[in-house]
């Protein structure tokens, strides 16, 4: 997929209502956006993205949770379902949007854009796991963090450019 970066940004997506929806449709100007799952070694950190969420979610910055049920099923419940599971688990106020695929020929077309971008260690490509982390600027630049990365550490959250 050949892009600037400023068209990620324009990408449509479905949000949870079914209402398309981009990024750039948000009071944002830096969005994190998180495949995400309920019944993953990795869901607690639902609770350190909505810390970020209250923390700087008047400052410019959102977070957008897209569930994906391609790593060994964790996230098979309805629409409805994750919505009750982040909500009354981890009090998530953040968006979370509809289903997609993260990886594959029928990869949602903002996933096969995000995964262009490199890691720290230089790799880009397939998300590895639930969690990896995409922080999109308002200018459509990209940083990648992969699911063992925290969302509240400094170097995922870059914490310095919300201050």
């Amino acid at each position: 997929m050949d892009m600037t970066d400023s068209t990620i940004r324009q990408i449509p997506f479905l949000d949870a209502s079914g209402a398309q929806k981009t990024l750039d449709e948000y009071d944002s100007d830096v969005v994190l956006v998180v495949n995400v799952a309920s019944k993953c070694g990795n869901t607690p950190q639902y609770e350190q993205l909505e810390q970020l969420q209250r923390e700087y979610g008047d400052r410019g910055f959102t977070v957008l949770g897209f569930p994906c049920n391609q790593f060994m099923g964790q996230e098979p419940g309805s629409m409805e379902q994750i919505l009750e599971f982040c909500s009354t688990t981890y009090g998530v106020t953040f968006p979370v949007n509809q289903k997609v695929k993260v990886n594959g020929r029928n990869a949602h077309d903002l996933f096969k854009a995000l995964t262009e971008t490199s890691d720290a260690a230089g790799k880009a490509g397939r998300v590895e796991w639930n969690f990896e982390k995409f922080l999109v600027g308002a200018d459509g630049s990209v940083s990648r963090f992969r699911p063992k990365q925290l969302p509240d550490s400094p170097r995922s959250s870059r914490r310095s450019r919300m201050r």
